[in-house]
């Protein structure tokens, strides 16, 4: 199902809500046939009478209906979305943006890093990348939560680390009194710097909360990755999806229409990314 303008929308039905965390939920909606989108693309969610948002699918672009869209409660529109019940009508319009080069990770080592509700898009790119993981010289992924109540996806993490071809490094900020976790603690950094990395083979792909990805970004290029090697997608700044807003500039770039996946080099200035 492809759009036919900017401001189509199709009405979907929400079939199940999964709580992933006590922020983040994933919403698993019916489109009534076929969505087609990339991953890394975004699309417009939104509740009659109530507004709409941005938000990345969070699931497979090989996943073509129902589709999975992973959202955090941060204001009164997320509130609205984490009230709705399984069978509520959900409309979506898109998708927009562009998505991940895939054809440009064929043969490379990919390394996903990811904080907070920043796994949802990564979650995207990496289910699309295990669909055709011959194509690529193996996935390392890592991922950080500000504790191990906060951290997504539990246990399809587990399925993911025994993946062949997958490494998974999980990590938290702290430990709260009450929480088990027997892994690393730290910042998502924390689990850069040991890695070995071969910078002449590997594509990195990074979403979180600007300051994660700020100084994760510093310490890929800090390892040698090429800035035209390292992703950023940049979604939390968009607003109207479509370039009207001009909520969402960044130097001369919409991130909705140019966006919201990025690699480093395009941006003259680097600290105006995370303004």
């Amino acid at each position: 199902m492809i759009m036919v303008n900017a401001f189509q929308s199709i009405r979907t039905k929400l079939l199940k809500v999964i709580t992933e965390s006590p922020t983040i939920k994933t919403f698993i909606l019916d489109c009534g046939g076929e969505f087609e989108f990339k991953t890394g693309q975004f699309v417009e969610v939104g509740l009659p009478g109530v507004g709409e948002g941005p938000f990345t699918p969070s699931c497979s672009h090989y996943t073509k209906n129902p589709i999975e869209i992973t959202i955090m409660k941060v204001g009164y529109m997320t509130s609205k979305i984490h009230e709705a019940k399984e069978g509520a009508e959900v409309i979506l319009r898109g998708p927009y943006g562009n998505g991940y080069p895939l054809e440009d990770f064929e043969g490379k080592h990919i390394l996903i890093v990811g904080g907070g509700v920043g796994l949802a898009p990564l979650r995207s790119l990496f289910l699309t990348l295990v669909h055709d993981l011959n194509k690529y010289n193996g996935i390392t992924a890592c991922f950080g939560a500000r504790s191990p109540e906060d951290l997504i996806y539990k246990e399809q993490l587990k399925e993911w680390a025994s993946i062949d071809g997958v490494e998974l490094h999980l990590s938290v900020d702290r430990v709260p009194e009450g929480q088990n976790w027997s892994g690393n603690v730290g910042v998502v950094t924390t689990l850069l710097k040991p890695l070995s990395i071969d910078p002449d083979s590997t594509v990195a792909a990074v979403c979180g909360p600007p300051i994660m990805m700020k100084f994760t970004s510093l310490t890929l290029l800090e390892k040698g990755i090429k800035p035209s090697n390292l992703y950023l997608s940049m979604e939390s700044k968009m607003y109207c999806g479509i370039g009207l807003c001009r909520h969402c500039t960044i130097e001369h770039y919409f991130v909705c229409k140019d966006g919201p996946v990025f690699t480093y080099d395009q941006f003259e200035n680097p600290e105006a990314i995370w303004a």
